[in-house]
């Protein structure tokens, strides 16, 4: 997830690091999903070879998942395979989570779960959305009617209003709750929707400070006396600015804005465009630490301490990022 979050519309920080540098967001959906895969079928394995070895969890998550008389000693000794001590503990535990279960479904109108299909679906309709929008605009006639809808579809802001609509329509009013419920589940969204807008729009005043003071144009002239190659300034800057700020969007939005000047003396095709865009995903991605809320929510949730997860986590977005850099290099020549 965190992948996606970084390389792909409709993420904001993508999506405005591509609209202030003028990359298509059809392409770089279309070059940004395989890459993405590619990251996400490492991760399972790196992921896997570190799960290997147990670490010690927070007494309030180890609680929360065993019970609370479960210990990390015990938590040791069921790795090697030792269960004199499960018996007991996983009696409690079942115990309350049947009491929690039983209290949760009295408040829940009865239906059936959705289907795995229809989450996915859901999850998939707005990049469809997009991807048909800008495949519109490149093989249908400019005077063709279907262009002219599949390109007003394929907006994200459409794509996305209409997943939102179904979302409530498929997973709520059909399913058995009322309006209110609808509106209580969507209302409670909007906190974290409008921290999301704020820190976007944000990092884009901070790129446009940038940009009408001339101060972009400087440092994009200093980068351009480095010699580094355009993909590789867009991936240290990105990275940089997730290291000392620690938030995604706010690198991504910032580090186009000091590009940008440099951008437009540079002849880059709509496919270079893109790849830069996704260069500079791949600095998002990486370096997460603890001035990244996504990496206490999760340490918090995965009950490790700070040393831990900076051996885990932080190692593993950083290498996958790194990763995904590497491949937008591979691809520069090709596009």
């Amino acid at each position: 997830m965190l992948a996606v979050h970084a390389f792909l519309p409709p993420h904001p920080g993508a999506v405005a690091a591509a609209s202030q540098l003028g990359a298509d967001l059809g392409r770089v959906l279309m070059l940004g999903i395989p890459i993405v895969a590619v990251l996400c079928a490492i991760g399972y394995f790196v992921a896997a070879r570190m799960t290997r070895k147990t670490y010690p969890m927070t007494d309030d998550i180890r609680a929360e998942v065993y019970g609370p008389h479960v210990t990390n000693e015990d938590l040791e000794a069921w790795a090697r395979n030792d269960y004199s001590s499960v018996r007991e503990t996983t009696e409690t535990r079942t115990l309350g989570a049947e009491e929690t279960a039983s209290s949760l479904a009295s408040k829940l109108p009865p239906a059936p779960a959705p289907g795995f299909g229809l989450i996915i679906a859901l999850i998939l309709l707005p990049i469809v959305l997009i991807l048909l929008g800008t495949l519109a605009t490149t093989l249908l006639p400019a005077t063709s009617t279907l262009r002219a809808v599949l390109t007003v579809l394929g907006a994200p802001l459409v794509a996305l209003l209409i997943d939102t609509l179904l979302c409530a329509w498929l997973l709520g009013s059909r399913r058995g709750w009322s309006r209110s419920q609808v509106s209580d589940v969507i209302g409670s969204a909007l906190p974290g929707v409008a921290m999301v807008i704020l820190i976007a729009g944000a990092g884009g005043v901070f790129g446009k400070v940038l940009v009408d003071t001339g101060i972009g144009a400087v440092v994009s002239e200093a980068l351009r006396n480095t010699g580094l190659p355009v993909l590789a300034l867009g991936f240290l800057l990105t990275l940089l600015l997730r290291a000392v700020q620690g938030s995604t969007t706010v690198a991504l939005v910032t580090t186009a804005g000091i590009l940008s000047p440099l951008i437009a003396t540079l002849d880059l095709s709509a496919n270079h465009l893109a790849l830069l865009c996704l260069a500079m995903g791949g600095g998002g991605l990486a370096m997460s630490h603890i001035n990244d809320a996504g990496y206490w929510m999760f340490t918090k949730l995965a009950g490790l301490n700070v040393a831990d997860g900076l051996r885990t986590w932080t190692v593993l977005v950083t290498l996958l990022g790194t990763l995904g850099f590497v491949i937008t290099l591979l691809l520069w020549p090709f596009v």
